[in-house]
């Protein structure tokens, strides 16, 4: 007990320090994200999974807290992944090697001698989709921090009561991580944690659920497993539909501010969450999770039928084809050339004055207007 509480401070605490550090570090090599209107520091995510590792590895060197066999081969895996994450935060890496690469780390971490063969592949597949869940949910600031912390904690809570005291060591320390990375990733965002910690969380989230759940019945374990990762799994359903149709997008079209977006997105997902405890607990039934599952779908729903991203047309050309055409500008009047009232006559008096106070003289420049009349010689000549 002391010593989760030593490795969740430490864990949060030195995440916060890598976090600052790292913005520093990206800031002057360029490693940015463009996120509109601003440009926001990448290579949160090595704050998120270095914290994590070094407390962790920590309780394994000193001996006071072992992950053991299962949680052990999970952290190795989750760095191998958080690495994948990092090339592609600093190089173009393709959508289908990312899916590899995830799918060969969960394929090394599979119980196979509780699941089988087949019940391995499946969770396989079902850590591949839960981790692309979470990754789907880093497009806003703060989404994905606040949705792994809560899931992490619920996750430990389920690991404590199937008494894998390692896996639920690992998850308390990730969500303490994840909660020292939001002090510098909370709205508006100084770092963000880029695929690289997208990818960690993720997997390390997905492949704990399957790890807790795969042992149990099927009805109940699919249920809580489906109640912990539900908000994820609604939010990568509408981003499949176009790209910029992620959860927390369509929120902010209705108006929601970040943080507004951020709390609504943390709320649902410490509902869902905790249907999913309160199965594992056996204070729920599995039918519960039936009432996350509507609810999903009716946002799932409502998000596909509303609109879409405003597409973006360049200026002067018509939305469609058929619509009237762009207006000419019009035509601006000139501040220098008042356009009066009244014109004042040329040979008027204070003609010359209006004319000298919009065009002043130059030095040495004769005044314009009428010639001066000739004064006539009144000197006397004598003969």
């Amino acid at each position: 007990m002391l010593y989760g509480i030593v490795a969740a401070i430490a864990a949060l605490l030195l995440t916060a320090v890598l976090a600052a550090l790292l913005r520093m570090f990206a800031l002057r090599f360029g490693v940015v994200e463009r996120r509109r209107p601003r440009a926001v520091p990448l290579l949160g995510g090595v704050a998120v999974a270095g914290g994590t590792a070094l407390v962790a590895g920590a309780g394994v060197w000193t001996e006071v807290a072992p992950l053991g066999t299962a949680a052990g081969r999970l952290l190795v895996a989750g760095i191998g992944v958080a690495l994948l994450g990092l090339l592609a935060d600093l190089r173009a890496v393709p959508p289908v090697v990312q899916v590899a690469g995830v799918g060969l780390a969960a394929a090394l971490t599979m119980p196979y001698g509780e699941l089988g063969v087949l019940g391995g592949m499946l969770g396989v597949v079902l850590t591949v989709v839960g981790t692309f869940a979470f990754v789907s949910l880093d497009h806003a600031d703060g989404v994905l921090g606040t949705v792994g912390v809560v899931t992490a904690f619920a996750l430990a809570g389920c690991a404590a009561v199937e008494v894998m005291d390692g896996t639920a060591v690992l998850l308390s320390v990730l969500a303490a991580a994840l909660a020292g990375f939001l002090m510098q990733g909370r709205p508006p965002a100084r770092i963000v944690p880029g695929r690289c910690g997208a990818l960690f969380a993720g997997f390390v989230l997905a492949s704990a659920a399957v790890l807790v759940h795969g042992g149990r019945e099927t009805g109940s374990g699919g249920a809580a497993l489906f109640s912990l990762t539900a908000v994820g799994l609604a939010d990568l359903v509408l981003a499949a539909r176009r790209p910029g149709g992620h959860l927390a997008h369509r929120l902010r079209r209705t108006g929601l501010t970040r943080r507004g977006v951020t709390v609504v997105i943390g709320g649902a997902a410490f509902a869902a969450v905790a249907v999913g405890l309160l199965i594992d607990l056996g204070w729920l039934g599995a039918n519960a999770a039936w009432w996350v599952a509507g609810v999903a779908v009716v946002v799932v729903l409502v998000g596909r039928a509303g609109p879409g991203p405003r597409a973006r047309r360049p200026r002067g050309f018509p939305a469609s084809r058929g619509s009237a055409p762009p207006r000419a500008p019009a035509a601006r009047r000139s501040r220098a050339f008042p356009a009066p009232e009244s014109s004042v006559p040329p040979g008027a008096p204070g003609a010359q004055r209006a004319r000298s106070h919009l065009f002043p003289a130059s030095r040495g420049s004769a005044p314009s207007g009428p010639p001066a009349a000739r004064r006539p010689d009144l000197t006397c000549r004598t003969t």
